[in-house]
């Protein structure tokens, strides 16, 4: 593909590639859905073209369905040109022989204008997601501080929130990260602001904001462009974009982490500047470079322009050590003679596991309770006289069970394990020492996942 920014891929649970979307920006100067969807193949996916997305960096992004294995979600964000907001598509890869095809296009969700820093998560149940963006200041120019949500649930796109937090935001260029384990969220831009949230899988709310860089209120900017977060959330990495170009590194366990900045690579008086950050899963975090002169922005690079800045990423070898203990080698992952620009894929963990031992790793939502497409059922009963809950589940399928109760903060107060030899079980649980409140019951098996509330009440 020849795209100078957002791209999205994903895979099977094998790595074997399903499809990958790219803004294509050539088309952008002409038509504001200038999306394409392509298949395994490499070809345009069926019904995979002109689709929302002007040409950003961030403004695409995949998001399985949580109602199947087969379908999925492609968010697009518009950040200028004057078609703003947040649409959808569909992609069903059941259809056109496995290739897939986009059976739903451009599905509005809002109309204003967005920052190009769209991401998701996964809800700490394991198997929804957060989805969250922001507003710009286009067109007013005015600022705000406020954060969007929806979470996707296998009965669609819901509980769409809006939450002001953190420092004011004015400008239409950002990039938002997520810690390996998603408890850490980092957000900067263009006008150099850096920031560290807390993130609440449970809930989607952001907390205890750390301002580490603020927007200086005038120029000369650095043009902060990407963050990244290193594999044990220790560190985090920032890149700017302009003649000349840094790569920063901040100790997140530092008293000060402003004050720990550190400059890891500085690129001065060279035809080249950075572009966006990305852990992967060796571990490693690489950095996309792309090739210019600060008079001379070749988009997209003419046939002769092949060289060390654009045919390589470079690479953090050990993000989670401080200093030059990172080991940064520029320009040394050769992308096999092909080219880089400022963007990598902007694909979330797809592999981020369920929140274990929290109340929420069974919550569909807020409220809700998820329960595994089955016929097995599950009947609890408290009885206040004699002080047990009486645990019965039929139908079951599966060699093994696991039993959990957990209160609403999340602490384990009962939990056993062993074989299932029929499709019958049944426990008296005593709960004698359990106090008053309501209780999530999990009985799970290779098969399936069966919850149920309690509640205790004491006579």
């Amino acid at each position: 593909m020849d795209g100078r920014g957002s791209c999205a891929s994903i895979a099977d649970e094998y790595g074997n590639l399903l499809f990958y979307a790219s803004t294509m920006y050539p088309y952008s100067n002409v038509f504001e859905y200038s999306t394409f969807v392509f298949d395994s193949n490499n070809s345009i996916m069926q019904n995979g073209d002109s689709i929302f997305g002007k040409g950003w960096y961030q403004e695409l992004i995949i998001v399985p369905s949580p109602a199947n294995d087969s379908t999925y979600y492609l968010f697009s964000i518009g950040v200028s040109g004057g078609d703003f907001g947040l649409k959808y598509s569909i992609i069903d890869m059941r259809m056109n022989g496995g290739l897939g095809a986009v059976t739903v296009k451009n599905i509005q969700l809002q109309s204003f204008a967005m920052v190009d820093c769209i991401n998701a998560v996964k809800h700490g149940n394991g198997r929804d997601w957060w989805l969250i963006f922001r507003k710009s200041d286009v067109p007013t120019f005015g600022s705000n501080n406020d954060w969007y949500t929806y979470l996707i649930t296998p009965t669609g796109i819901q509980n769409f929130s809006i939450q002001s937090i953190g420092v004011q935001n004015r400008t239409n260029l950002g990039h938002i990260s997520f810690s390996p384990n998603a408890d850490k969220m980092a957000f900067c831009n263009l006008t150099d602001v850096v920031e560290l949230f807390d993130f609440n899988r449970c809930t989607g709310i952001l907390s205890n904001p750390i301002t580490i860089e603020n927007d200086p209120g005038m120029s000369p900017y650095l043009y902060t462009w990407s963050c990244e977060f290193s594999g044990d959330a220790s560190k985090l990495y920032v890149s700017t974009n302009l003649d000349t170009s840094y790569l920063f590194q901040y100790d997140l366990n530092a008293p000060n982490i402003s004050a720990s900045k550190d400059a890891i690579w500085i690129l001065q008086n060279t035809p080249s500047a950075c572009g966006t950050l990305k852990l992967a899963p060796d571990n490693k975090i690489y950095l996309s470079n792309w090739y210019y002169d600060f008079f001379n922005f070749p988009y997209p690079y003419p046939d002769t322009v092949y060289n060390m800045y654009n045919m390589n990423l470079s690479v953090i070898n050990q993000p989670d050590s401080l200093g030059v203990a990172c080991d940064f080698q520029p320009y040394s992952f050769y992308l096999g003679g092909k080219r880089t620009y400022l963007g990598l894929p902007n694909n979330p963990n797809y592999d981020l596991p369920a929140l274990a031992g929290s109340p929420c790793d069974t919550l569909v939502g807020k409220n809700e309770l998820a329960i595994t497409n089955t016929n097995a059922n599950l009947h609890v009963y408290y009885a206040p006289d004699w002080e047990k809950a009486f645990i019965n589940a039929d139908k079951l399928k599966g060699k093994n069970y696991r039993l959990r109760m957990v209160d609403v903060l999340g602490k384990e107060v009962y939990t056993e394990s062993g074989a299932l030899n029929s499709k019958y079980f049944t426990r008296d649980l005593n709960c004698a020492s359990f106090a008053s409140g309501i209780y999530l019951i999990t009985f799970e098996t290779e098969k399936e996942r069966l919850v149920k509330k309690m509640q205790v009440n004491w006579r």
